[in-house]
């Protein structure tokens, strides 16, 4: 019969209470992190959904962050695009309610007042967040509108708005200040309007009379003529014939000449003569002056309002519009402005494509949010172009048409503040990016209650229950002194206490 050694069993207990000793550690260890292991490999099988898990809430809270990164630069576009509307609106009034006091200036007070407005919608447009700007599109580096002093005055050897309006206003009144048309007599009762070949000036559409036996040929021929003839007779006092015109702007106004007894003739009448001839003479003389009212009045202010579109409505595609001169009173034809003669007022991405796609976030796997903006779009530009053109404009003071060209003026800057239903309004650069953000809202609340769960779900493989850990500790604690107590009643014992 074999007899185990004391000292061999006392080995093999010593090594068990170093087991024990190590795990009651590793129950501790647990205790103090909540963790079941400090490696992968520790987990067992479930290492792999481990691993899954992590990856999913990693992904969720790199999608957070850009919510959160871009959530900032939204709201910073809606309060800007809030109080420049205000601000619009606010100009608005005080243009269509401005009156004519020049009070020894080139401007009215309103006039210097908006060019302050016109900083602030500037600054607006120019906001940047996190180091890039809101509304320069993709190029987000870039300030996007340049400064107001460059816009209307140039910058050195570039031409300002200023600049564009008096070049455009030479080329539209032409030599003669009737609008670059000729009036001449076309025979002994009539009358006829000449267009001046070009681009320039106001441009025939026709006309009508409801005086017996007169009669209107035209506008044909290239360039164009409009004949009005009276016939055999005069006309009765109160009687009138409107000649309509088209201006650069894209309005249509009308001339109206009413025949009178009277002598001299009120401004916009002509004096009928016992002569036809000398009548129709009297009426070309009438329609001469009418139209140089008219083209100091109306066709002056729509001039501007030409020239703004030129300098202000355009993209990569296309460039600022210059007259082609000089002479520019002359001119027929227009060129394009260049980076290095015309100031380009919009600085940033420039393209012509849909500006929301311009800063694109990815928020979910499948969801991606567009949110960019340019400044020249049209709600943006329309705003900045009609405070820049009121502000640009300047009067002698000494000319008697300078009140109704005022007038004119202020009627076309208000019908472009308030645009037409086709048109794009800021509210609806608002609402897009408004969608962008309940869109954002959406996912985030959704990845919030996903990484909820998630969260749950790995804590219940990683983890490890507090009350279970210390039930096992405690357990742990009991063997492992009714071990140490043995083995040290066995390393007591020899062979002979033993025997």
């Amino acid at each position: 019969m074999a007899i185990t050694g004391i000292g061999g069993a006392s080995a093999i207990t010593l090594q068990t209470i170093v087991d024990m000793r190590t795990q009651l550690d590793d129950l501790q260890r647990q205790l103090g992190s909540g963790k079941k292991s400090t490696s992968y490999a520790g987990l067992g099988l479930d290492r792999g959904l481990t691993i899954g898990l992590r990856s999913q809430l990693s992904a969720i809270s790199g999608y957070q962050q850009s919510i959160t990164q871009v959530g900032v630069r939204l709201d910073l576009m809606q309060t800007q695009l809030g109080q420049f509307d205000k601000v619009t609106q606010s100009s608005k009034s005080s243009i269509m309610l401005s009156q004519f006091a020049l009070n020894g200036a080139s401007q009215t007070q309103d006039q210097r007042n908006i060019k302050g407005t016109l900083d602030q919608l500037v600054g607006m447009l120019n906001t940047g967040a996190d180091g890039r700007y809101l509304f320069s599109g993709r190029s987000v580096t870039q300030v996007p509108v340049d400064t107001t002093d460059h816009i209307l005055n140039g910058d050195g050897l570039k031409a300002g708005l200023k600049q564009l309006i008096d070049e455009r206003r030479q080329a539209d009144l032409g030599a003669n200040g009737l609008g670059r048309v000729t009036v001449a007599s076309s025979g002994a009762t009539s009358t006829s309007i000449t267009e001046d070949a070009g681009i320039y000036g106001i441009k025939l559409v026709g006309a009508s009379s409801n005086m017996a036996g007169s009669t209107v040929t035209g506008p044909t021929g290239s360039p164009p003529v409009l004949d009005f003839d009276l016939g055999g007779a005069n006309p009765n006092p109160g009687e009138s014939v409107t000649f309509s015109f088209s201006l650069p702007d894209g309005t249509t106004r009308d001339v109206t000449l009413r025949a009178t007894a009277s002598s001299p003739p009120a401004a916009g009448e002509f004096t009928i003569d016992p002569s036809v001839a000398n009548t129709a003479a009297n009426l070309q003389a009438a329609l001469t002056q009418s139209l140089t009212t008219f083209a100091a009045t109306e066709l002056t202010a729509a001039s501007a309002i030409a020239a703004g579109n030129d300098f202000f409505d355009t993209d990569a595609a296309n460039p600022p519009q210059r007259v082609d001169g000089p002479p520019f009173d002359t001119a027929t034809a227009a060129r394009d402005g260049t980076a290095a003669d015309t100031v380009q007022w919009y600085m940033g991405d420039n393209a012509t494509d849909d500006p929301r796609q311009t800063a694109v976030a990815r928020a979910d796997t499948s969801l991606t949010v567009a949110y960019g903006a340019r400044a020249s779009e049209h709600a943006l530009r329309i705003s900045i172009q009609s405070m820049a053109i009121f502000s640009a404009v300047t009067f002698s003071g000494g000319d008697p048409n300078e009140q109704a060209q005022y007038a004119a003026l202020k009627q076309r800057i208000g019908s472009a503040l308030q645009g037409s239903a086709t048109e794009q309004k800021l509210s609806d650069i608002s609402g897009e990016l408004a969608g962008a953000q309940i869109a954002l809202d959406n996912a985030k609340e959704r990845h919030e209650q996903s990484g909820t769960t998630l969260q749950n779900l790995l804590q219940s493989v990683e983890g490890a229950p507090t009350e279970q850990v210390a039930a096992q500790i405690l357990a742990m604690q009991t063997s492992l002194q009714a071990t140490l107590q043995t083995t040290a009643l066995l390393l007591r014992t020899n062979l002979l206490q033993y025997l």
